[in-house]
């Protein structure tokens, strides 16, 4: 049986980015998508983050609705970003799917499945240009 033939395209896509974004019959979000990105905007700033974009991705990929990119000033200042995210989040009831990278490569992605939070070295950001590459999504924040 090929799994492509049995079960209709709208419904294989849709299959796939459950699975991607944290598994069929995980445990759901307690806030809604825009929700918890304009939290984690707030934590981010609140935390001196610099260069804060909210971005809807919704209409360029399943992959997820937001993502929430900022950068930090040193690696300790990613760590403690991170961690506030996740502690803050994790006292919300959201769990993470999954955290990559670490302070010290300079780029930390944590993904809340509906939204995937980019914490940067100024460095690491202007060489891999996110909000460039992602230039057809809608900004709905910036923060300087």
């Amino acid at each position: 049986m090929t799994w492509g033939h049995t079960w209709p395209a709208e419904y294989t896509i849709w299959r796939a980015a459950r699975w991607y974004n944290g598994g069929i019959g995980q445990e759901e979000s307690h806030l809604e998508p825009l929700e918890l990105a304009r939290l984690v905007t707030e934590l981010c700033s609140e935390r001196k983050a610099e260069e804060v974009v909210l971005l809807d991705i919704r209409r360029s990929t399943v992959i997820a609705d937001y993502f929430v990119i900022c950068s930090g000033t040193s690696e300790r200042h990613l760590g403690a970003l991170s961690e506030e995210i996740r502690e803050e989040l994790g006292r919300q009831g959201e769990r993470g799917r999954r955290v990559e990278g670490s302070p010290r490569s300079g780029w930390i992605l944590l993904d809340y499945g509906s939204v995937i939070v980019h914490l940067f070295s100024r460095a690491e950001r202007d060489y891999y240009r996110l909000e460039r590459l992602w230039a057809a999504a809608t900004p709905v924040l910036r923060l300087e």
